[in-house]
C-alpha cells in the first residue's frame, strides 16, 4: 500500500469515518477516496489535496536524495 493510501485509510478510521462521509466532508466523489486508498495512480492532484487538507496536509514535490 503506497504512503498516501496508508495515511488517508488510518487518519479516516481514526477520525472514525466512513468513506462516504470523507468523501461528503472532502467535496470530493466516494470513488476518489477509494481509489486513494487502494493506492490508484491515476488521481487528479487536485482532488487528492482535496482529501489531504481534510487532515491538515497537501502534497508536494519532496527531494528524493533527503527522502
Amino acid at each position: 500500500m503506497s504512503p498516501i493510501a496508508s495515511f488517508v485509510k488510518a487518519r479516516r478510521k481514526q477520525l472514525k469515518l466512513t468513506q462516504e462521509k470523507l468523501a461528503e466532508k472532502a467535496g470530493v466523489a466516494l470513488t476518489v477516496i477509494r481509489k486513494i486508498e487502494q493506492g490508484k495512480d491515476n488521481l487528479s492532484l487536485s482532488k487528492v489535496n482535496q482529501v489531504l487538507q481534510m487532515f491538515g496536509h497537501v502534497l508536494g514535490p519532496i527531494n528524493e536524495n533527503n527522502a
